[in-house]
């Protein structure tokens, strides 16, 4: 059974309230969370526990001998930006800073570069302009 577009910003939204859903703990180990979107490693500062980070020094695509890139993953996005980027273009990001879920479900937006595509640039350089400092 695949997730829908709802059940993907049902996760997403489920997240963003730190394991909460609807007033019930449905993640009760809060570190674990907290952990699973902070880096989990050197060789990639952009790759936490399932979740890509953003904000960080440097990122490694997925793939064979992936070099490492220089600065964020989207540096249109906001830094606390993280996203669970699967198969076919779909994503899920999460911004906190925001209170923000962004779903994307459907084929290709175009140019793929292993997890992400022109669509995650494309999002970001939209949206942020007009998102007022708090």
């Amino acid at each position: 059974m695949a997730c829908s577009a709802r059940d993907m910003a049902r996760f997403g939204l489920m997240v963003l309230g730190n394991g909460t859903w609807a007033g019930k703990d449905i993640i009760e180990d809060k570190t674990y969370l907290c952990d699973a979107t902070k880096k989990s490693q050197d060789l990639n500062q952009s790759y936490g526990y399932l979740w890509w980070l953003n904000g960080e020094n440097s990122f490694r695509l997925p793939g064979p001998a992936s070099e490492r890139l220089e600065g964020g993953l989207v540096p249109t996005a906001p830094a606390d930006m993280f996203a669970a980027l699967g198969a076919a273009d779909k994503k899920i990001y999460i911004v906190p800073s925001l209170d923000l879920v962004v779903v994307r479900h459907g084929g290709s937006a175009g140019e793929m570069m292993s997890a992400s595509s022109s669509f995650d640039r494309q999002l970001w350089d939209m949206l942020m302009p007009s998102v007022k400092p708090q």
